[in-house]
C-alpha cells in the first residue's frame, strides 16, 4: 500500500525494487535516484548515502563486509554504480587507530584510498568514515529545507528532543571528517534505538536495515520536521516579518531583469567571465520583499552545501524595483559602490578568517544578487553551477523560514565559514577540475540556426563550451533543432526562441531571451538568409526588397540589437556575419543576391571601424556552395545556379567542387570550424577580416 505523505514525494514502486532483489547495491541506486528527485531532501550534489554488503575478498576468499557510498562529487539524483566507492568496512574503522585528532583531518582522505575494495572506485568523498561508523546496512545523509530549519534553529537541539522525544539524536556543528564520524558513532551508543541523528546547522543523518526501510525512515522523519515547520508558520506573524515593498507583475519584473542583467553579468566577470541565471520563484519573492531582508541576508547560509555554492552572502541591490535602467551612467552610480562595497566585504572577511596555509582569495565578487520587487540573480562560471546557485539559495530561504517560524535562525560562524569555503581539501578538489573549453563563460546567438549552416554553426560553438540561444524563423525546424541539440549537449546550455530579423521587436525579444536564460551575449552570428538566383529581367521587386529586407536589414536590427547587450557588459565580444563568396564574384543571374551580400561585407568594415573602442570585435565568414540541409537551395535557387551555369541540379555538387582549387565540397562543419576560429580566442585581435571558406575560388580571392 502507498504511504500517504504531504511535505516530501514518496516515489518507491514496489515491482521496480522487486527486480532488484538481492543486489543491495542496485536497491541503493534506486533509492538514492528517488531522494535525489525531491529538491525538498537535498539538492544537486548535496548529501551522501550508502549501503554494507558481504563481499569475497579476492585475496583471502574470505567474506567480508564492504561499504558502497556516493563518491566525491557526485549527486544522488543522477547516481549510476560508476559514482559509487566501494571500502573494506574493518579496514575503515581500523583507520581510528592511526588518527591522531582534528588537527590532522586533512590527512585521513589520503587512507581512505588503502581501504578500497573496488579499484575502479569513485574517489572517496570526505564523508566517508560519517557512514561507515553507522553499523547500519542502509544509511542516508541529507539535507532537507524542513531538518536544516530545525538543525539551523536557534535551539534547535530541545526542539529535536521535544519533536521526537529522544528518538532523534543531536550532534553539534562540525565540519565533516573522520572525528564527526567518531561523534555519530558516540551518538548511537549514547542512544542506543534511536532512528537518526540530526547534525547542527548541517543535516541529518537516517537508516535501515533494507533500502525500503532506511528509504521510508528518511522520509517520515523529515514529514515530522516539515509539520512542526508548517504548524507553526503565520503564529510569529507573517513570514520575514511580511511584506516591505511589492513585486511587480510578471511582465514588468521579467523586462526589468532583462535589461538590467547585462549589467550585472558585467561586473560579476571583473575576473572571470561568467553566466547568469534568473528566476522570480514565489518563494524567493516572499524573502527579498521582506521586512526582514536586511536582518537575514547578511547572516548567510547554514548548511554547509548550501554555502559553498552561494558564497557568505548575498548581494541585495541597491535599486527600487521600477527604476530607470536606460540611463547606464546614473544605473552605474548606485551599482559600482555597491558591487565595490561587497568586494571589500569579502575581502575583509578573508583576511579575518585566513590561516597560514590557506589558497589565495578567490573571485571576491557575489555568486547570489537579490532584486527586491524583481527577483534573484545568480553567476557563476557555467549555466549549471549558476542554476544550482540559485536552488541552494531557495533551499536557504526555506530553512531561513522554518527556523524563524520555529525559533530564530542561526548562521554558520565566519570562521566556521571560512574553513569550508577554504578547505584544502576543497582547494584539491578544484584544481582538479578539467581545463575551461575555450568557449567555457561564452553566450552565442546564432541566427537560423534551425538547419543548415546555422544549426552547425550551434553545435561547434556548444562542442567548445559556449551556452547557445536557437532562433530561426521557422518553428518547426527550431523546435526540431532545440530538441537535438538539448539531447546532446544539456538543456542547460540551449534554449531556443523564434526570430525574424527583420523585425525589431522579435530581435529585441531574442535578446531579452539570452539576458534571462543567461545573461547576456558574447558571440553575435548573422546567419538568416536566403537566396534567389535571377536574370535582372525576371527579377522581381518583391523579391529584391526581400533579399535586402533579411539578409541586409536583418543583420543590421540584429547587430544594432546586440551591441546594446555588448555594451552594457563592457567586455567586449564578436559579431559574426556569414557573406558569400558573391559578395566579392560577379556571376550570372545574381544582381540581388550578390549585391545584397556586398552590403553584408561592407557592414561587416564599418561596424567593426565603430565598434573597436568597445572591443566588440567585427568579422566575417564568405562561404561558397554550402548545400547539405541548407535553405539557401529552397525556393528554386538550386535550379537558378544550375541554369546558369549549364548542368543540372543532381550534377551541382560535382561541379562546385571541381572549380575551385582545393577541388572540395564544402559542407556547414566546414563554415563551423572557421566561425569558432574567429571566435575561439587565437584571432582576438583581429577585426574587419573576411575568412573564405570555398574550397579555393579566385575570383573570390580578397587583393
Amino acid at each position: 500500500m502507498k504511504k500517504q505523505f504531504k511535505y516530501v514525494s514518496y516515489l518507491w514502486d514496489d515491482a521496480k525494487a522487486a527486480s532488484m532483489a538481492g543486489d543491495e547495491v542496485a536497491l541503493l541506486i534506486y533509492r538514492s535516484n528517488l531522494l535525489g528527485t525531491d529538491l525538498r531532501l537535498t539538492n544537486y550534489g548535496g548529501g551522501n548515502t550508502s549501503c554494507k554488503t558481504m563481499e569475497r575478498d579476492p585475496l583471502s576468499g574470505d567474506h567480508t563486509e564492504v561499504m558502497w557510498v556516493k563518491g566525491s562529487g557526485g549527486d544522488i539524483g543522477t547516481l549510476t554504480r560508476g559514482g559509487l566507492a566501494g571500502l573494506y568496512v574493518d579496514r575503515l574503522r581500523s583507520l581510528e587507530k592511526s588518527y591522531q585528532g582534528r588537527a590532522h583531518e586533512d590527512e585521513m582522505v589520503g587512507l581512505f584510498n588503502h581501504c578500497l575494495y573496488d579499484l575502479n572506485s569513485k574517489a572517496p568523498s570526505i564523508d566517508t568514515p560519517l557512514h561507515a561508523f553507522l553499523p547500519f546496512k542502509h544509511v542516508d545523509h541529507l539535507h532537507p529545507d524542513a531538518a536544516i530549519a530545525i538543525a539551523a534553529a536557534a535551539d534547535g537541539k530541545s526542539i529535536t528532543e521535544e519533536l521526537f522525544g529522544g528518538s532523534i539524536g543531536w550532534v553539534e556543528w562540525q565540519r565533516p571528517g573522520f572525528d564527526l564520524g567518531l561523534q555519530l558513532r558516540d551518538c548511537l551508543e549514547n542512544n542506543p534505538g534511536i532512528r537518526g541523528i540530526m547534525l547542527g546547522s548541517h543535516g541529518l543523518f537516517t537508516w535501515g536495515d533494507t533500502a525500503y526501510d532506511c528509504y521510508l525512515n528518511t522520509l517520515e522523519v523529515v514529514e515530522r520536521c516539515a509539520e512542526l515547520v508548517e504548524s507553526r508558520a503565520g503564529k510569529k506573524g507573517p513570514a520575514f516579518g511580511g511584506e516591505k515593498i511589492a513585486a511587480l507583475e510578471p511582465e514588468a519584473r521579467r523586462k526589468q531583469a532583462a535589461a538590467l542583467a547585462p549589467y550585472l553579468r558585467g561586473y560579476c566577470s571583473s575576473q572571470q567571465q561568467m553566466i547568469g541565471h534568473f528566476t522570480d520563484d514565489p518563494r524567493v519573492l516572499e524573502f527579498i520583499n521582506s521586512n526582514d531582508l536586511d536582518r537575514l541576508a547578511p547572516m548567510g547560509t547554514s548548511c554547509p552545501d548550501h554555502f559553498l555554492r552561494t558564497k557568505i552572502s548575498p548581494l541585495v541591490l541597491p535599486l527600487a524595483p521600477d527604476a530607470d535602467l536606460s540611463d547606464a551612467v546614473a544605473l552605474s552610480a548606485k551599482l559600482v559602490p555597491a558591487f565595490e562595497g561587497y568586494r571589500r566585504s569579502y575581502a575583509a572577511y578573508y583576511n579575518a578568517a585566513k590561516h597560514k596555509d590557506s589558497p589565495s582569495m578567490r573571485d571576491p565578487n557575489p555568486v547570489i544578487l537579490l532584486y527586491p520587487g524583481v527577483g534573484m540573480f545568480s553567476f557563476a562560471k557555467d549555466k549549471q553551477t549558476a542554476r544550482v546557485a540559485a536552488e541552494f539559495y531557495i533551499n536557504a530561504i526555506n530553512v531561513m523560514r522554518g527556523a524563524e517560524a520555529i525559533s530564530a535562525y542561526t548562521a554558520l560562524p565566519r570562521q566556521e565559514a571560512f574553513d569550508i569555503e577554504y578547505w584544502l581539501l576543497e582547494e584539491a578538489k578544484l584544481q582538479r577540475m578539467p581545463k575551461p573549453k575555450p568557449l567555457s563563460g561564452k553566450i552565442a546567438m546564432v541566427t537560423g540556426s534551425g538547419g543548415g549552416i546555422g544549426k552547425a554553426i550551434a553545435r561547434k560553438f556548444l562542442e567548445e563550451g559556449a551556452c547557445l540561444l536557437l532562433n530561426d524563423i521557422n518553428g518547426i525546424r527550431l523546435v526540431d533543432a532545440t530538441k537535438e541539440l538539448t539531447a546532446t549537449f544539456g538543456k542547460d546550455v540551449v534554449t531556443g526562441v523564434v526570430l525574424d530579423v527583420t523585425d525589431e521587436k522579435s530581435a529585441a525579444a531574442a535578446f531579452e531571451a539570452a539576458a534571462l536564460q543567461f545573461g547576456g551575449i558574447d558571440i553575435i552570428v548573422n546567419n538568416a538568409g536566403i537566396s534567389i538566383s535571377k536574370s535582372i529581367t525576371d527579377h522581381s521587386l518583391e523579391e529584391w526588397d526581400r533579399l535586402y529586407d533579411i539578409l541586409v536589414k536583418g543583420q543590421f536590427i540584429v547587430s544594432k540589437a546586440g551591441t546594446v547587450i555588448l555594451r552594457k557588459q563592457a567586455m567586449g565580444g564578436d559579431i559574426l556575419n556569414i557573406v558569400s563568396k558573391n559578395a566579392v564574384v560577379a556571376g550570372p543571374n545574381n544582381a540581388g543576391y550578390g549585391s545584397a551580400k556586398a552590403a553584408q561585407a561592407h557592414m561587416t568594415r564599418l561596424l567593426a571601424a565603430e565598434l573597436g573602442g568597445d572591443r566588440i570585435r567585427v568579422n566575417a565568414v564568405n562561404p561558397d556552395a554550402v548545400i547539405a540541409d541548407s535553405n539557401i537551395w529552397a525556393g528554386g535557387w538550386a535550379e537558378g545556379r544550375a541554369k546558369a551555369y549549364g548542368v543540372t541540379v543532381e550534377e551541382l555538387p560535382a561541379y562546385y567542387a571541381k572549380r575551385t582549387l582545393l577541388n572540395e565540397i564544402i559542407l556547414p562543419e566546414d563554415i563551423a570550424a572557421a566561425c569558432f576560429a574567429l571566435v575561439g580566442g587565437l584571432l582576438r585581435k583581429s577585426t574587419g577580416n573576411f575568412i573564405n571558406v570555398d574550397g579555393g575560388v579566385a575570383m573570390g580571392f580578397y587583393r
